[in-house]
């Protein structure tokens, strides 16, 4: 695997040493426009989030195209693995650093054979433990389970407890990610918790000062 960012440590329990997944997890928005997206990102990224997805649901292929291409020039700037949301043939045309799949798209084993053993592969796990531990066994990196909480970005369909959180943590040797309507207020209950990073959206990108929030939600995984 390629050298990431060290994933910081919660109390007591020792961190995960096979992919740097940890911290503020940046989920973009459908933004249409790019010099706007890229605007955006940059303050997220400054603020000290340590990994960018980028997914657009709404945009077009050559859109797609344009704005990943974008981000993985800003990210790299940053030293921040840039993540494609479901779209492996995009991830593989701009050497995106990862690839986050979910219920209905490709396998983890899939994913690995075209996209290469030094990528990093998410999972979407929902409430589903068992998911999690089948991801793991097929070589995903990291596994996320949400929402936690009522979201903005999607219906919730799913429902995940900080009991699963807490299973979660002693049952997989790979990072878990929280994802789904986390916000400042409540992200510190998640990271009490054992999660290795949140994945936010709404929260930071309609933040008034987004590089502001960035860094709280930074300084919170600093905190622990």
């Amino acid at each position: 695997m390629r050298n990431r960012k060290k994933i910081l440590a919660v109390p007591g329990v020792e961190p995960v040493k096979q992919a740097g997944i940890g911290g503020l997890y940046a989920i973009t928005p459908d933004i249409a426009d790019t010099g706007r997206l890229c605007n955006a990102v940059h303050q997220v990224l400054a603020g000290g989030a340590h990994l960018l997805q980028y997914r657009n649901k709404s945009a077009g292929k050559h859109l797609r195209l344009a704005q990943a291409t974008a981000l993985q020039r800003l990210c790299k700037q940053f030293q921040v693995p840039l993540i494609i949301n479901d779209h492996l043939d995009l991830a593989m045309e701009i050497d995106a650093e990862g690839l986050h799949v979910g219920g209905g798209d490709i396998s983890p084993q899939i994913a690995r054979c075209h996209f290469g053993q030094d990528k990093i592969i998410g999972i979407s796990c929902y409430n589903q433990l068992d998911r999690a531990i089948e991801a793991e066994n097929a070589g995903a990196d990291y596994a996320a389970f949400g929402a936690f909480y009522p979201s903005m970005t999607k219906a919730v369909t799913y429902q995940a407890s900080i009991d699963l959180l807490v299973t979660a943590r002693k049952q997989l040797s790979i990072p878990v990610v929280a994802i789904g309507g986390i916000n400042l207020d409540n992200v510190g209950t998640l990271v009490a918790h054992g999660c290795h990073a949140v994945a936010v959206s709404n929260a930071l990108f309609d933040a008034k000062n987004i590089r502001k929030t960035s860094q709280e939600f930074t300084r919170l995984f600093n905190q622990s």
